[in-house]
This record gives structure tokens, sequence and C-alpha cells, in this order.
């Protein structure tokens, strides 16, 4: 039976295992829960130290065309690179990861700007819901009245691989001219709202399974570099849920 079973591809069970049984580690040496949320609020202050660097070039663009094209586009692929090859190098992550969050940084300060600039306010209320779904995901979590069960695993991966697979389903026949998919994740129809509602359930669920593969893998004496592939895990489970709740703020605000 799997210990370590994430919706997060990144956080899965052989990355963990892998470490603990080509290096074993014991003592100060090994990943803790606490070393990795402090690791994981280390790389927040950098993904804001880089947001806020992209959103004011957007403020101060005031009156032109500000272009966010480049932010946008260099934060996305290099966040993607750089967490592609965390994926097989699990020991750089101390490097990578602090490097992951100052893309992913830019990258959000980009499109959150855009969104604001459309709709004033709504990255506040945003943020504010992304924090409350995160502390109320640990809370259930911690309390154990959400428990990271064997089906409860299966079910949140299987809805995460769906909802990862029709992204990309739409995404690639964009490019070839149909748009039809698009109008179920962007448009502002009731379907469409429904189907935002459900990734985001989707995507805090994931934050249970994040935590409870942090935690086991500080019960099995991870390598302590694990702590910063965990934290950037756990970033990335985060990216996503507050751009799917920025999205469904969007399809809410434009139906007003």
């Amino acid at each position: 039976m799997s210990l370590f079973k994430s919706g997060n591809p990144t956080l899965s069970e052989n990355k963990f295992r892998d470490t603990i049984i080509d290096l074993p580690v014991s003592g100060e040496n090994t990943m803790t829960v606490r070393g990795t949320l402090n690791k994981f609020g280390f790389m927040f202050l950098m993904l804001m130290g880089t947001a806020f660097f992209s959103w004011k070039e957007f403020s101060d663009s005031t009156g032109t065309s500000p272009n966010l094209f480049p932010m946008v586009i260099g934060g996305a692929i290099g966040g993607f690179i750089i967490a592609i090859i965390m994926v097989f190098k699990q020991n750089w992550s101390p490097f990578l990861a602090p490097l992951y969050a100052l893309c992913e940084g830019l990258f959000i300060g980009a499109v959150s700007a855009q969104y604001n600039y459309v709709f004033p306010g709504l990255v506040m209320n945003a943020v504010g819901l992304t924090f409350g779904v995160g502390v109320s995901m640990y809370l259930l979590y911690s309390f154990r009245i959400i428990r990271a069960t064997e089906k409860f695993k299966a079910v949140v991966m299987t809805a995460t691989v769906g909802i990862a697979i029709f992204y990309f389903i739409a995404w690639i026949l964009g490019m070839f001219g149909f748009h039809g998919l698009s109008y179920i994740h962007q448009g502002n129809g009731t379907f469409s709202i429904l189907f935002s509602l459900f990734v985001v359930a989707i995507a805090s669920l994931n934050l249970i399974m994040d935590f409870d593969m942090i935690e086991q893998g500080s019960a099995m004496g991870a390598p302590k570099y694990m702590e910063w592939y965990g934290a950037f895990g756990l970033m990335v489970t985060f990216v996503w849920l507050y751009l799917e709740i920025l999205r469904l703020l969007s399809k809410l605000s434009s139906r007003d």
C-alpha cells in the first residue's frame, strides 16, 4: 500500500522513498514538517518580492500599454523548466526551489495585475480566499477531520489528472482554432462557474494530500534537502489554487 500519494505530480511516493533508500539519514539531517513549512514561508516571501516587481511594472505604465508578456512567458517557462529539473534532481532543491519561487512571482504578479486592471479589487479577494482555504485545509488535516485515506487519495488523484488532461486538450484544440472547450473554463456561464468551483475544490483537497506527504516523509526520515522539495511541491499546489480562485472570481465579476 502506497504511503505517499499526492495529486501533485511533484510530490509522489517515489520521490521521497528513493531518497530514503539511497541515502539513509538520521537526526539533524532528516526532514521535518516544521522545517518544510519554514522553507515554504521563505519561498513565499521570495515569490511576493518578484510578484510586487511585475505588479509595479504594470502600475508604473499607467496611460501606456504595459508589455507584461515577457514576464508572463519568462516566469511561466522558467518555473516549468526548473520544476522539471527538480523532479529528477531533488538534491538540487535547496538551490532550485528559491529560483522557482522567483519565477512564479514574476508570472503571478503580471497575471494578477492584468486581472486587477479589468476587475479592481479582485486580486485581494483572491489572495484572501487562497490563504483562507490553505489555513482551513491545514486545520482540517491537523485535527484529522479530513483524513488522507487511500480511497480519498485515489479519488483526488483521478480528478486532478482528469482536469490536467482537459486543460491540455483544450489548449491543443485552441491552437487549431477550435475554442469550444475553452468556454467551459474561460466563459462566465453557469456551467463554466460550476466547473471552476469543482477545480477549486480539487485543488484545495490536493493540499490535504500534500500535508500528508510531507508528514509521512518526515516520519520516514527523508534527507534534509527534501524539505525544500516538499516546500516546492506545496507551492505548486498553492499557485494552482490561487490562479483557479482568481479565474472563478473573474467569472463571477463579469456576470455583474
